[in-house]
């Protein structure tokens, strides 16, 4: 689950990155605590080549922060950044209120209480180690339910997660 929030993470990171380019002032000068674009690595450089000619009018944070998140991208294994590309490519099909929805969620999820995020993710986890025969048969049988069926098993996942 972590790598699908951080999947999600970045793909949400990087479209809404998107918007706030577009919206960025072009002539305000960004403080010197920045980081600087020569301090960034050969790999960042390459990277993030396609924000070389705004990057000094970035604000710092921004920057930090691109800085940290292209660093977390070359570490990555490349297995993980192919997992990340195609996620970014699903999100880039979304219509835009598929994408609020996302972030809706997205966001739902990150205002619950740890336990239950911790209780959401081993969900997760049993689910997506189940055989995809498995996953189909349960999806079969949860939709077969009433919407009252449904609901009470909702309440009993929460009351008991195991």
């Amino acid at each position: 689950m972590r790598l699908v929030a951080a999947l999600l993470s970045l793909c949400i990171g990087l479209a809404v990155g998107q918007a706030a380019r577009a919206a960025e002032p072009t002539s305000a000068a960004a403080p010197a605590a920045g980081v600087p674009w020569t301090q960034l690595s050969d790999d960042q450089r390459k990277l993030l080549s396609d924000l070389e000619s705004r990057w000094g009018q970035m604000p710092p944070e921004r920057q930090k922060r691109l800085a940290r998140s292209s660093q977390r991208w070359l570490n990555l294994p490349p297995e993980q950044r192919d997992e990340a590309r195609e996620g970014f490519k699903r999100w880039q099909s979304l219509n835009p209120e598929q994408r609020r929805e996302i972030r809706r969620r997205f966001q739902q999820f990150n205002d619950l209480p740890e336990d239950e995020q911790a209780r959401i993710r081993d969900n997760y986890r049993r689910f997506r180690d189940l055989t995809p025969e498995q996953r189909q048969a349960l999806r079969k049988r949860f939709k077969e339910l009433t919407p009252e069926e449904k609901q009470r098993l909702r309440e009993r996942m929460r009351q008991h997660p195991n």
